[in-house]
């Protein structure tokens, strides 16, 4: 028999000790998931190329309009903007005193899938073509694919020997004298009054959650290292590519997603499965108020019917048929009673820690076992004890 003592132990910390999901439920789900961290998986790269100073990009098939976004499809991780801000400690009379002098922004890495389409190789030898003129001279013989596709020189007749020593020779071998960096425009050999433009005019990275987006724009990014993967025998992985750049700012947006959205340019949606999951489609499931169930069916049928369009009534009637089709042969009583027994729990689950709460609460803020003055037995039993002159246990 538990003492006096141990029944008060066991109300006063049974209280302290009955939690649930509520605190982290209010601190993550409050004011429209607020607070709720964002997932590192949901995102989009965007490349945008400067077809418009730089119109032979526009010849290159990955580079069209309508494969451009496909880039995206093959970013394995992308780093977000990072800053270093320099600053100098003064003395202000013995007081230290913080000074900054200036940002600087820290380059960024982003590593590619190597994709067997050769899109991202293609990416990269567009980017070295159009700022060296290394890889557009030809090599071997004018049928040779070793020379790369772009550049006026491989039209030349013959090829160029890299192999050749002509340091002591009038000429240069195949009259080869093009190396390094090109300051020129591309193909053409002209300037313009701004310089040569660049290649990239911004990389733009969205961070999806709960139907919005995080946007982050780095604004004139240039390549400043790229690094290709290795072979082994030894390993069984899949190979990427990997290249780290710098920007010149940041620029930072939001918004929600729209239907269709405008904001964000996506890929080919030939790349994508638009078929609606069976779970979402209403009177999918057979369940009363889950999703795809009863309850949703018949608010998606009254919003057909009420849109007094033809659509809407074939909608009502496919929603209708797909219902029929998944309550055939269920036991819908079976149903209701396993549903309503969760239902129960969820709420014995929300409102029992409620009460607990309700009563440490109270205005004495104390909780103690009730004593209903019968002990160990019953009311009929004690009063016999007590016409007995007996002492109740």
């Amino acid at each position: 028999m538990p003492t006096f003592g141990q029944d008060f132990l066991q109300g006063f910390t049974g209280v302290e000790n009955l939690r649930d999901y509520t605190h982290a439920s209010k601190t993550f789900t409050t004011n429209s998931w607020e607070l709720k961290p964002r997932f590192k998986f949901l995102f989009h790269v965007v490349f945008t190329l400067n077809v418009e100073e730089i119109p032979a990009l526009r010849n290159v098939p990955i580079f069209q309009a309508q494969n451009i976004p496909n880039l995206s499809l093959a970013v394995k991780t992308v780093d977000l903007p990072k800053f270093t801000v320099d600053s100098e400690v003064l003395n202000q009379y013995n007081r230290k005193r913080i000074v900054q002098k200036g940002i600087k922004y820290d380059p960024i890495n982003v590593t590619f899938h190597d994709d067997s389409g050769d899109n991202i190789r293609e990416l990269w030898y567009q980017y070295y073509s159009y700022y060296y003129n290394d890889p557009r001279q030809q090599y071997i013989s004018n049928a040779s694919p070793t020379n790369g596709r772009i550049g006026t020189v491989q039209q030349k007749a013959n090829g160029f020997s890299y192999n050749a020593r002509d340091i002591y020779e009038q000429n240069r071998v195949g009259n080869i004298n093009d190396w390094g960096f090109i300051g020129e425009s591309y193909l053409d050999g002209t300037s313009t009054a701004s310089g040569k433009p660049p290649f990239f005019k911004d990389i733009q990275i969205f961070g999806f959650d709960q139907h919005k987006y995080a946007r982050y724009i780095l604004i004139n990014p240039v390549i400043t290292s790229w690094s290709h993967d290795q072979y082994s025998y030894e390993e069984g992985g899949v190979m990427q590519n990997s290249m780290t750049i710098q920007y010149e700012t940041v620029k930072y947006f939001n918004g929600g997603l729209g239907k269709p959205d405008k904001n964000v340019t996506w890929p080919d949606e030939a790349h994508y499965d638009m078929r609606r999951s069976p779970l979402n489609r209403p009177g999918s499931t057979a369940s009363i108020f889950g999703q795809g169930g009863l309850l949703s069916t018949g608010e998606g049928i009254l919003e057909d019917l009420q849109s007094g369009s033809v659509a809407g009534l074939i909608g009502a009637a496919q929603k209708a048929g797909t219902a029929y089709n998944t309550w055939k042969g269920k036991d819908f009583k079976s149903v209701v009673q396993s549903e309503a027994t969760a239902l129960g729990k969820d709420a014995l689950k929300t409102l029992g820690p409620g009460a607990t709460r309700a009563a440490i609460n109270k205005a004495d803020g104390w909780v103690f076992p009730v004593n209903t003055g019968y002990g160990n037995v019953g009311r009929a039993e004690y009063n016999r004890y007590i016409q007995q002159g007996v002492v109740p246990p």
